[in-house]
């Protein structure tokens, strides 16, 4: 946990620094308020300590600028000149705390753990709200997601059925969690469901449910993927390998908006936009007997190619830095810095695994390489 030091007294910095270092926090200081500025926008601090009273830049213009930053430190500012209008002030502005010298060593210790409680929970917050809502999104200028955008807005809106095409790690999920928000349904369930990860003689439970004793480890009724998205959006992915008998099922729901679970005779009508995706080709699949034609021509009235990475490595350098911000809100990770020569070998090897092994390796790079990733980083960790 980092914490940061703005005090022009060098006894006040020194003894905060050993007290807090001994309690294991990693500590910088900083003898002004221009130099702490400086150092609390660049590295991420948990947690930072700044005196108001100092010469140039005094502490409440460091807590202003920080603030309008958006800077997510926990801000404790601290005065031998304290009273209850300043402290007032200073909490309005987006302090979390102010404390007067001279410092009380039980004051400072629960000041600073409640401080680095309160940033973990905005942190945590963060990544909940980014998850709960796809924080992921295509990203992108190239002429391929140009078009890709412009097809999702156009489609989106209509209860046209889409088949997304894709290599591996190429963004399909995304493509289809873009058709879901941008549609009528967006406010329903949006379900996804791996085809490729559940085994053959799970996949029809998994998605048409089934009743308590169908088979002998249903120890209770459980509804399906399909009544689950009831209302919403069905994302189907890795749909060639769904087995024959589980594409019967399916083909029957979208010609009818009904089901039955294993196990019972019931029909259950339902209300699903189906979106599908899939690494295979579909056509040689029929061809091979292992893809119904029929289902073919059902889930695929709108078509969507996503390209491999090595189709648009325009985009690269927009999604590095995507990838680098995204990584360091979400882990707490210092945030690093990517020199154009680094970006360029980046953008000039082979991407067999699309923008999930972009994520990956700049992930590897801002573990193991330096404040700035370096060619010679991209060169001992990925080439």
């Amino acid at each position: 946990m980092k914490v940061l030091i703005i005090d022009d007294e060098r006894s006040i910095r020194n003894s905060m620094k050993e007290i807090l270092s001994d309690e294991g926090y990693i500590v910088d200081t900083a003898e002004d308020g221009t130099t702490g500025y400086e150092l609390a926008s660049k590295g991420h601090y948990e947690v930072v300590f700044c005196d108001i009273k100092m010469p140039g830049m005094d502490g409440i213009e460091v807590l202003d600028k920080l603030s309008g930053d958006g800077c997510d430190s926990a801000i404790v500012m601290i005065s031998g000149h304290g009273d209850i209008d300043t402290a007032v002030e200073c909490i309005k502005k987006g302090a979390f705390d102010f404390i007067q010298k001279p410092l009380d060593l039980n004051r400072l210790l629960i000041t600073i753990k409640n401080a680095t409680d309160k940033t973990r929970l905005v942190a945590q917050t963060r990544i909940l709200k980014k998850k709960a809502y796809g924080g992921e999104r295509m990203v992108g200028e190239s002429e391929a997601i140009r078009h890709i955008r412009e097809m999702v807005e156009k489609v989106a809106a209509t209860p046209a059925r889409v088949l997304i095409t894709g290599g591996n790690g190429s963004g399909k999920e995304l493509v289809a969690r873009s058709l879901h928000s941008l549609s009528d349904r967006a406010a329903q369930p949006y379900i996804e469901v791996n085809c490729a990860a559940i085994p053959s003689e799970l996949i029809e439970s998994e998605l048409f449910g089934h009743e308590k004793g169908s088979f002998t480890s249903a120890i209770r009724q459980h509804k399906g993927k399909f009544e689950q998205a009831d209302g919403g959006t069905l994302f189907l992915d890795e749909i060639g390998d769904m087995s024959l008998a589980a594409q019967a099922k399916v083909l029957r729901v979208l010609q009818e908006n009904k089901l039955s679970r294993v196990g019972s005779d019931t029909d259950i009508k339902v209300d699903v936009r189906v979106v599908a995706a899939t690494n295979k080709n579909l056509q040689e699949e029929i061809a091979k007997g292992n893809f119904r034609e029929d289902l073919y021509h059902r889930l695929s009235v709108i078509v969507i190619r996503v390209p491999g990475l090595d189709e648009r490595k325009e985009d690269i350098p927009l999604l590095v830095d995507y990838f680098v911000e995204r990584i360091c809100t979400e882990t707490a990770m210092p945030r690093k810095n990517f020199s154009p020569e680094a970006v360029k070998l980046l953008q000039d090897r082979s991407w067999k695994g699309n923008i999930r092994e972009l994520r990956n390796v700049v992930e590897r790079l801002l573990i193991l390489g330096d404040d700035t990733i370096s060619p010679q980083n991209v060169k001992d960790y990925v080439l």
